[in-house]
């Protein structure tokens, strides 16, 4: 049986994953999908696709352009969630300040360099038109965990992270959230080693196509909001708005899109050069 690693986040966009795998429907292709959670985010996968400790990502589209622009040898085979991600500014219960504006060259805690809470940073700088050299400063913190001790400890004083997820920590007064800064592009995509790709083909479209079937339906499975509401441990309502406002891929991302991606990037200074769409893309054959 082929052994097939990906990664992603344990957040409730990859739910699809978890049910195809406990349903045993990859094994029943005589694939061995071992899923690997990833709490560091897309900084984390990236590290893992350019190492081999991975072969596939489900990862945040902005973080994966830049990292294949700086040398990952993997390509964007799929969009996996087509709506933008929202993203909570926040911060702690205790902090002093009350709106973004506040944060204006103050210190956001960021996973690592190059995460989608690293880059969302700049977005949401350029957003409140701020001085990108000298209204933004960094604290490395490696995880959600790292963010609420970093916030607490005041070693940071922002930390961008998506809204739902870090919900339940503003419920319990940990943090508080201050605003919102959804990203201008789809969010996640699927991105794959190019060693993968060139020698695994039907295996990767057979994977394609089991987590397809079930994205395409996903919000009609029975009782799901309450399943999301339980195994990632959220309110219920706020599973109902984030279905509500969730639309899941099953195509490529087009060239329109990765060029906007590219060129809001460059404009930040985040990626040295706009790239050909075929350097990032590789489309499978049917």
């Amino acid at each position: 049986m082929k052994e097939v690693k990906i990664g992603g986040v344990p957040e409730h966009f990859n739910l699809a994953w978890y049910l195809t795998l406990k349903n045993g429907e990859y094994k029943n292709e005589g694939i061995n999908l071992r899923w690997h959670d990833y709490h560091g985010g897309t900084g984390a996968m990236c590290k893992a696709l350019r190492e081999g400790d991975i072969d596939i990502a489900v990862i945040l589209t902005e973080g994966i352009i830049k990292d294949i622009i700086a040398g990952n040898p993997s390509k964007i085979v799929q969009t996996f969630v087509e709506t933008p991600l929202i993203w909570g500014v926040h911060v702690a219960h205790h902090s002093k300040y009350k709106s973004v504006e506040d944060l204006k060259g103050t210190k956001a805690a960021i996973s690592r360099y190059g995460s989608g809470s690293h880059l969302m940073a700049y977005i949401n700088a350029q957003n409140n038109d701020w001085d990108l050299d000298k209204d933004l400063n960094f604290e490395v913190i490696k995880n959600l965990n790292g963010a609420v001790e970093g916030l607490t400890n005041r070693a940071a004083d922002y930390f961008l992270w998506e809204k739902y997820t870090t919900k339940p920590i503003v419920d319990d007064g940990v943090f508080r959230r201050i605003g919102e800064c959804p990203s201008p592009w789809p969010c996640f995509v699927i991105a794959v080693r190019e060693e993968f790709i060139e020698n695994d083909q039907n295996d990767l479209r057979t994977i394609l196509n089991i987590i397809n079937a079930t994205t395409s339906e996903f919000k009609h499975i029975p009782s799901i909001d309450r399943m999301i509401a339980n195994r990632y441990e959220q309110q219920l309502e706020d599973v109902q708005d984030w279905l509500t406002i969730t639309e899941w891929s099953q195509e490529i991302i087009d060239e329109p899109t990765i060029m906007n991606v590219q060129k809001e990037l460059r404009a930040l200074d985040i990626i040295p050069e706009i790239v050909p769409y075929e350097r990032l893309i590789h489309k499978l054959n049917p």
